[in-house]
């Protein structure tokens, strides 16, 4: 077996330390103490100042292209029209309500100033391709190596469509989005103060100077538009996000819930989380800027830590169904675990380097994962021990190089 570090892998040594009490009303503001509301409720002349509506488009869009990567219905154009538009705004959806607007979802994958990427972005408009013009025309052949089309698990409960590498292009997609889409624009855009302080943000906000004719200051919006891609779909569950976060959707606060639920790998992440929002929110309105980026921090880190469990656990349980001989199974958790490895390079150690580099994660895709069915198994599994330490171990060592242990064996 070849070197799985086959590169030096770009991981930053440096351990922070930052509180996970982000609800303490102690912390200090020129002698004034900061008391944070205990839910994501921000008020200004008796009137809201929170607004992410765009954010919950975006994901509401999502909703609709995830049910079109699973048709044999679906064409080229349809797809790209969903994911990209049609250049004067979203288009393609079956929902009126999720056309026209300047809210795209193509626009927004792997965008951010810290980790964006056009070759990143461009493999996701080669899926949909992939997808629109092997997948679906085979869509009734038998899957083999090289050959597109449907595999069943043994007692033909389910059927997946795979492409000629045996790959599941809607698990590859919207596995690979949790990252560059939705965690790319929370902890390397929206919270960050790229975002935040650019331009006069710091000294409206230090004046209370609104953006426009709106309720909000710029840094405000901006902090909310970051929550909105995480809590966007909560709806009326909102003001419970913290202990008892919804799971809607088919992107990251699906896996969020999964991380945090009893039982999970690390319960009680969905409070910590929600809590660091509220205080970097309670932070702007204080004009509080090293309290809003501690709190940013511990954003980064614990929904990072999402991309980390899943990815461990899809390679899994990628092995155990192969093992047990349900190769239509895994096929699926393979492609789930290629799109969070996909997502690692999008994760944010809170000092605004990724867990695990670009260059590391598309390496081995491209030499280890390019071929699913006759992939070996120990290029994910081979003990940190070993000469060559397979995915699983790499992506445990990537965290605790950074002061992060992931609880999952």
């Amino acid at each position: 077996m070849k070197n799985l570090l086959y590169k030096p892998m770009i991981l930053s040594l440096a351990i922070f330390v930052f509180s996970c009490d982000s609800d303490d009303n102690d912390n200090d503001n020129g002698g004034d103490n900061i008391v944070a509301p205990t839910s994501y409720e921000f008020t200004r002349n008796g009137e809201s100042t929170v607004s992410f509506g765009g954010q919950t488009t975006r994901l509401n869009q999502a909703e609709e292209l995830y049910s079109a990567l699973n048709s044999s219905e679906s064409t080229a154009n349809g797809l790209d029209l969903m994911f990209n538009g049609d250049g004067n705004g979203s288009a393609g959806f079956s929902d009126p309500a999720l056309n026209g607007t300047s809210k795209i979802i193509g626009s927004k994958t792997a965008s951010s100033t810290l980790a964006g990427s056009a070759t990143t972005k461009q493999m996701f408009d080669d899926m949909i391709a992939d997808y629109a013009g092997n997948v679906v025309p085979n869509w009734s052949s038998d899957a083999g190596p090289g050959q597109p089309g449907a595999i069943s698990t043994p007692d033909g409960a389910s059927t997946y469509h795979l492409n000629a590498a045996g790959q599941e292009i809607d698990q590859l997609f919207f596995k690979g989005l949790i990252g560059a889409f939705t965690l790319d624009q929370i902890v390397n855009n929206y919270i960050h103060p790229n975002q935040l302080d650019s331009g006069s943000r710091v000294d409206d906000n230090d004046n209370d100077v609104l953006s426009g004719d709106n309720n909000y200051t710029d840094m405000e919006h901006k902090w909310d538009e970051g929550f909105g891609y995480l809590y966007g779909l909560e709806g009326d569950n909102l003001s419970n996000a913290g202990s008892s976060p919804s799971g809607s959707g088919s992107l990251l606060m699906k896996y969020f819930k999964k991380v945090n639920d009893e039982g999970g790998y690390e319960p009680g992440i969905g409070q910590v989380v929600y809590d660091a929002f509220i205080m970097g929110r309670t932070a702007i309105v204080n004009k509080d800027y090293e309290l809003r980026d501690q709190q940013a921090a511990i954003i980064k880190v614990e929904l990072s830590k999402v991309i980390g469990y899943y990815a461990i656990h899809y390679m899994n349980d990628y092995v155990a169904k192969l093992e047990a001989g349900n190769v239509a199974k895994a096929h699926h958790s393979l492609s789930e675990g290629w799109g969070f490895l996909l997502s690692l390079q999008f994760t944010n150690n809170g000092n605004d380097e990724p867990f695990m580099d670009k260059s590391t994660v598309e390496y081995f895709l491209a030499n280890y994962m390019g071929d699913f069915h006759n992939m070996n198994p120990a290029v994910l599994t081979a003990p940190a021990s070993s000469q060559y330490p397979g995915m699983i171990a790499l992506v445990k060592q990537a965290f605790e190089a950074n002061g992060v242990t992931l609880n999952i064996d």
